[in-house]
């Protein structure tokens, strides 16, 4: 069913996460992650295992809670979702009870609704033709005013999240004896923003993506007996199809529709005029490096934007590191154009995740070596270029470049592989207000005198989007130009951008 040797073991423990404890980290200075889909058509499988391990290789996306929902081929839901990891959340007696063919699953970090265990995902709202299941990557700009045409109709919702709206928006299409794919389509024509949706219904799974296509959503099979009748997956990413030994079959596109059932794929495009727009940030930093897009891994891409980092902002120093993991494929690439050595200076504790334990103020005063220890002997006496993928706050900058000069660099120059952060995001990555937004409010070299570098330089615009090889009009970069692709509402602006000062 998948390859044993890749594929991590299953909790033997039966204990769910207690709600109640708080999730919350010590932040990376990053944007969070967008949330991570996906679903299964896996007729004589266990789509809930299958459904675990998708949503293992997609625990990047989204770290607060994860849920899944599997199907029996009578029609039977089956839902169980937490607080927590997957790994902390799923265990194999759970996994066991989550019987059926199809399974729909989710890992959530929040961006419209509060962490909180009533809004974990999917969503399962119940219609006269059965239950659906709804797993959302993105975000709605028009939340508000969608809810309030539902509350008016007397649908019962329970949550804060826009999630909640389509999938009682896709019951209500139900109720009025439209089939499942007119339903799905008449709710996402109602929709405003980002949306990358998996939907699991007693007959099959949908998976629809929104005319720009910012959020990612792809397609796979799985071998069977007869080649004529494979097993589908959709994931966000294709590392979910990887891990349980599925083959990329290609991207869902801007605008489009399939549904899976028992008589195979049917697809369709739902919009009037789809317009890809594509996250640039999803290939910058959110996707795993070894997921493919555009028919190469993100890793080809990174390394790319590291070569142009190189050429824009050449310095004389030792040695390039990285701040891991993230910034490692740029910080390889800054070094193969520069000619510069490249070493690991930073080494990175994997096994710190999501902890419910809160440390101490000493523990606080020392910062950011909870994740990153410095290695002295590597360090000491030398010009260090560090490289990393963005810079959001300069909080967590500021304690790496002070932890690198106490292990002895006697220069620190900082290199991001992408543009200065100066807007926030509406379509589904959780960017602080834009007053937060270090690049919003101070220049380079106030930057790089508050962070403490000697120097800092920021990739190009440019060269961010010259480094994709494609049309730079096909991607969404209104974090660093505030040129949105989506109209934003007024109230929802305010929540975010700084008032213009007369």
């Amino acid at each position: 069913m998948f390859p044993a040797a890749s594929a991590p073991s299953i909790p033997t423990g039966n204990d769910p996460v207690d709600p109640h404890l708080s999730t919350e980290s010590w932040s990376e200075d990053k944007p969070e992650e967008a949330c991570g889909v996906f679903g299964v058509f896996a007729p004589g499988l266990e789509a809930a295992k299958l459904a675990y391990f998708g949503l293992y290789a997609l625990q990047h996306r989204g770290q607060e809670s994860a849920g899944i929902t599997t199907y029996t081929p009578e029609g039977k839901t089956h839902t169980y979702k937490n607080m927590g990891l997957v790994s902390q959340v799923f265990s194999e007696p759970i996994l066991n009870d989550l019987t059926g063919h199809i399974g729909v699953g989710h890992t959530r970090y929040s961006t419209t609704g509060s962490s909180r265990v009533a809004n974990a995902q999917p969503v399962v709202v119940e219609t006269p033709q059965g239950s659906i299941a709804l797993a959302h990557n993105g975000n709605l700009v028009n939340t508000v005013e969608f809810r309030k045409t539902l509350l008016a109709k007397n649908c019962p919702l329970e949550t804060t999240t826009d999630s909640e709206v389509i999938a009682y928006a896709i019951g209500e299409a139900v109720k009025a004896g439209k089939d499942w794919y007119s339903s799905v389509i008449e709710a996402c024509q109602q929709c405003e923003g980002a949306f990358s949706l998996v939907i699991g219904t007693p007959t099959g799974i949908l998976g629809v993506r929104d005319p720009q296509g910012i959020r990612p959503l792809v397609l796979g099979t799985i071998e069977t007996d007869n080649p004529d009748k494979p097993h589908y997956v959709l994931a966000s990413e294709t590392c979910a199809l990887d891990i349980i030994g599925a083959t990329h079959v290609r991207e869902i596109e801007p605008g489009e529709i399939v549904h899976i059932t028992a008589d195979g794929i049917t697809s369709d495009t739902w919009a009037p005029k789809p317009e890809r727009k594509l996250c640039i940030f999803e290939m910058i930093y959110f996707a795993r490096p070894d997921s493919h897009m555009k028919g190469e891994s993100l890793y080809s891409y990174r390394l790319r934007l590291g070569h142009h980092l190189g050429k824009e902002s050449p310095i004389d120093a030792d040695m390039v590191i990285a701040v891991p993991d993230s910034g490692v494929p740029a910080a390889i690439g800054y070094s193969q154009t520069s000619g510069i050595p490249y070493a690991e200076g930073l080494i990175k504790n994997r096994y710190v995740g999501r902890t419910f334990i809160q440390p101490t103020q000493a523990m606080r005063e020392i910062g950011i070596r909870m994740k990153l220890n410095p290695l002295r002997d590597v360090l000491e006496g030398k010009r260090i270029i560090i490289v990393d993928d963005s810079i959001v706050r300069g909080t967590t900058s500021y304690k790496i470049v002070r932890a690198l000069r106490e292990a002895g660099a006697t220069e620190v120059h900082m290199r991001v592989s992408s543009p200065p952060v100066t807007h926030p995001c509406f379509y589904g990555i959780d960017t602080d207000d834009q007053d937060q937004l270090i690049a919003a409010t101070t220049s380079t070299s106030d930057i790089a005198q508050k962070i403490g570098v000697d120097s800092l330089h920021y990739l190009s615009w440019e060269g961010m989007l010259a480094a994709t090889g494609r049309n730079p009009e096909n991607y969404c970069s209104a974090c660093f130009t505030g040129d949105y692709p989506i109209s934003i509402p007024e109230p929802l602006k305010r929540t975010k951008l700084m008032l213009e000062k007369a």
